[in-house]
């Protein structure tokens, strides 16, 4: 029987993207099954990826990028770096913000971060930290479609449907990509690549009874009779798939059936927590307040990765502090930190760190001057506005160099002077560290080859091990 249209498409992308190391047996298994594993074309040190996505615009000043010339003038007015025709609402006096807990030096490395994160702190060795993010749009919609898809306006696929298309899974019985707590769909679809590649929605159980994902049980009396059901089910869309002459949404369907059949079989231990044991629960602080949901879904990720899965996106919203960051800002580290530095502490005592990569971020960061939404308030009750020029990610792992400190903005923490990393250069690095060149990449849509850089986009060679 003829591979689909797709498949076959798509092995010939994939020939284009430079990976000639493809044995024949690789080809023949790719026609087949979509997710098959796939030979990237350079010698990756990282085989999958978790991305631990912050929404709404973690404070850099406040955990990662203090700056002392703010802290002197913390109450007083300073001037607008801002060019004067841009309007910034509620921060017409520019009053100088200090950061809401002393940013200190931890580890050998002497790497800045937070009392408000005492267990990243701890961890601090393992991270390589980026001081010089950046992003074009100020807006959060905008920007956090740029920071996962490459594009602040089109619908692209997103960074895990990329990875997922060029390096498929690891696991036959699992998706390449799986989304925890995702946000919208742009920020986990496939757009124009082949459905199977978009993102598998999952939710946190939090209760044993729920399922994180929808429809994980059989409802057939058993086994044969669900495989009965599905043969029939598919000879029928394959008989209409002939006769169309080839059909992408379809062949999409019938793909994904078949993987949610494998899921059943699977899935349900991988997502069961009550089989971890009490230590492992306790480093994501599972189990109490306020880190319970956090760990478990940071704990889930690293299972996954664990079982096959090429790409694991973890988000967590509530980042956006216009109005009273010093009172919201540590419940959200208390809410993540735990479970941030447990899943490093335990990737790394698996023996996973080395070839996992872990990237934290928000889609923007935000402002050293404070804001006053109601123009009434008492500064100690002022918020911080959007940041899009500046802001502070982090990596661990999978081939980036740990203790590393890269960038640095100016005195007032507004503009990067040294060791820009535009989201795009981000996400060629990314790509690059699994062994894919993001220039080769790509696949043919309304006439031409896109990739997740565009036209954009350079390695940044001095954080790479």
């Amino acid at each position: 029987m003829k591979p689909p249209a797709v498949s076959r498409r798509r092995l010939l992308a994939q020939s284009a993207c430079g990976f000639a190391g493809l044995a024949l047996a690789d080809l023949l298994q790719a026609a087949q099954n979509p997710l098959a594993a796939r030979l990237p074309g350079h010698r990756p040190k990282a085989k999958r990826v978790i991305f631990l996505f912050m929404g709404g615009g973690p404070s850099q000043m406040d955990l990662f990028d203090p700056k002392p010339f703010i802290e002197r003038r913390h109450g007083q007015k300073v001037d607008s770096p801002l060019p004067k025709q841009v309007t910034q609402v509620g921060t017409e006096q520019y009053l100088a913000l200090k950061a809401m807990a002393p940013v200190r030096p931890r580890g050998q490395s002497g790497m800045m971060i937070s009392d408000l994160m005492p267990h990243l702190a701890g961890v601090a060795d393992d991270l390589c930290l980026l001081r010089g993010m950046s992003v074009d749009n100020p807006q959060h919609a905008g920007a956090t479609l740029q920071f996962h898809t490459g594009s602040f306006a089109e619908v692209r696929p997103s960074l895990g449907a990329w990875v997922s298309y060029g390096l498929g899974s690891e696991n036959a019985n699992l998706p390449g990509f799986v989304s925890i707590q995702g946000g919208g769909v742009r920020e986990y679809g496939a757009a124009f690549l082949p459905a199977v590649h978009q993102g598998t929605k999952l939710s946190v159980p939090l209760d044993g009874k729920t399922l994180p994902i929808e429809n994980l049980r059989n409802a057939s009396v058993n086994e044969v009779i669900q495989r009965r059901r599905m043969d029939f089910t598919t000879s029928l869309n394959r008989r209409l798939l002939s006769e169309l002459g080839g059909d992408q949404a379809m062949e999409g369907m019938i793909e994904n059936m078949e993987l949610a059949a494998r899921m059943q079989l699977t899935t349900p231990q991988i997502v069961d927590l009550s089989r971890e044991s009490k230590a492992t629960l306790d480093l994501y602080g599972i189990g109490r307040e306020p880190s319970n949901s956090f760990g478990r879904a940071c704990l889930l990720a690293r299972k996954l990765s664990e079982s096959g899965v090429r790409f694991v996106q973890v988000s967590i919203g509530g980042w956006d502090h216009h109005g009273d960051i010093r009172g919201n800002l540590p419940k959200l580290c208390a809410q993540t930190d735990q479970p941030v530095a447990g899943l490093i502490r335990d990737l790394k005592t698996r023996g996973l760190l080395e070839d996992t990569l872990v990237l934290w971020s928000g889609e923007f960061g935000r402002t050293p001057w404070s804001q006053d939404l109601s123009g009434k308030s008492p500064i100690d009750r002022h918020g911080r506005e959007h940041q899009p020029e500046s802001f502070c990610a982090w990596m661990a792992g999978g081939g980036v160099k740990a203790g590393l400190t890269h960038g640095q903005t100016d005195d007032m923490g507004y503009r990067v002077i040294e060791g820009r990393v535009h989201v795009h250069d981000l996400h060629a690095t990314l790509l690059h560290l699994l062994g894919i060149d993001h220039l080769k990449l790509t696949a043919r849509h309304l006439g031409r080859d896109y990739r997740l850089t565009d036209v954009y986009g350079e390695v940044v060679h001095e954080i790479l091990a």
